[in-house]
């Protein structure tokens, strides 16, 4: 019999707990495994030694289907990059330690770096009893070697049911007036192209749409604006947080302190208050900026079913992978068919996602820059699709605690 390790890292989603549901029940009904841990803020919680039980914690169907509908980190998450082989050799004898056979790490770029890093260093000290596998998640859909990220289609459900009520909103009076709404995504835009799919019932959704995948031109921007204000009253635009202008400079570093979080990526949330600013001077009309935020990878009331049964198959598929020894993998989406969507749970080497970036294709951004493609939306769509059931209690969504 085995003991199996789980741990959830980086930034939180509305699916994640589905990815945990999926690896505690692979474990519970394989009948190899004996003891279940789950560690308490990723791999400090590892390095801590804070291991709770979950197949005490997680002992009946309806525990494992409200963690499904939990959103967030029920494990808490960290954001600690491995740095030094000493904090891999301690890891190495903590997993021994405990007797831990299969170790389960959800998370994303970041988070893979950590499995590639581990199962690596396992293989070089001949350690071949324990096996490292890699479960991907992560709103921004940035991480190769899987179709789409688990997280990212709920999040995008979220985004273009926002962005169909807002449209709505803005449109009931005559006065001009320009919405800027800030979506996540330093590096990859696909958050921000997901607005597009407000338009999918015939609503016009947003007018403009930047990703961070194309330089940013103020100036257009402006141009752009001016254009549309000229043959309607209100214009809504969809802009990634990481927005950069042609020589690289983040939009929002105008109001950054130059700040780096432990992964050495800027803080770079502003970019909608700097453009604010900059069409209340220069354009002169009534203008407002929205920061979605933390509530993009929270919404777990307006999941995708599709998004939280995919993820929780992930869960099984890296659960498996682990069980089977094969150290050093990730579970992966792979898309079959779009239309009908079907896809498939496979493993990949991890280091296909360690440390890189999937950024949406150029050729899925309108040649103007300010728009995506009907290819984006083919590709967007089918990740959105159903709404899981949800229980309620005293009329708002209940959720599962894993630990104080």
């Amino acid at each position: 019999m085995k003991n199996l390790l789980v741990a959830q890292s980086g930034g939180p989603t509305a699916a994640i707990n589905a990815t945990l549901a999926g690896v505690v029940e692979c474990a519970l009904s394989s009948g190899q495994t004996d003891k279940i841990y789950g560690a308490v803020n990723g791999i400090e919680g590892v390095l801590s030694q804070r291991f709770i039980d979950l197949r005490q914690k997680l002992d009946s169907t309806e525990k494992l289907s409200l963690l499904c509908q939990t959103p967030a980190a029920a494990l808490g998450s960290c954001r600690l990059k491995i740095q030094k082989r000493e904090q891999l050799k301690a890891i190495a004898e903590i997993l021994k330690k405990w007797e831990i056979s299969c170790f389960v790490y959800i998370g994303g770029n970041d988070s893979m770096d950590t499995v590639d890093q581990l199962s690596a260093y396992l293989a070089e000290q001949g350690i071949e009893e324990i096996a490292v596998v890699g479960a991907p998640k992560t709103v921004d859909n940035d991480l190769m070697g899987t179709d789409h990220c688990p997280g990212f289609g709920s999040a995008a459900k979220y985004i273009a049911a926002t962005f169909s009520e807002l449209e709505r909103d803005c449109r009931v009076y005559t006065a001009k007036s320009v919405t800027i709404v800030e979506i996540m995504g330093r590096n990859a835009g696909w958050l921000t192209a997901s607005s597009a799919l407000a338009r999918v019932n015939g609503s016009g959704g947003p007018d403009l749409i930047y990703l961070c995948e194309r330089p940013f031109d103020t100036e257009r921007f402006l141009s752009d604006l001016r254009e549309k204000l000229e043959r309607q009253n209100s214009v809504l635009a969809a802009v990634s947080e990481g927005i950069r202008d042609a020589e690289g400079r983040y939009i929002s570093e105008q109001v950054q302190s130059g700040a780096l979080d432990n992964f050495g990526h800027a803080y770079i949330a502003g970019a909608g208050k700097v453009l604010e600013q900059l069409v209340r001077e220069r354009i002169g009309c009534k203008v407002r900026s929205i920061e979605l935020s933390l509530m993009q990878r929270s919404a777990a009331h307006i999941a995708s079913a599709t998004d939280i049964a995919e993820s929780r198959m992930i869960g099984i598929k890296a659960c498996q992978c682990a069980l089977e020894g094969q150290s050093g993998q990730m579970a992966a989406v792979i898309r079959e068919s779009s239309d009908p969507y079907r896809v498939s749970f496979r493993s990949v080497p991890v280091r296909e996602a360690a440390n890189a970036e999937k950024k949406v294709p150029d050729e899925w951004i309108t040649p103007d820059g300010c728009d995506v493609t009907d290819e984006m939306l083919e590709y967007l769509k089918p990740l959105i699709q159903g709404e899981p059931k949800v229980e309620y209690r005293n009329g708002i969504p209940a959720h599962i605690s894993l630990y104080p």
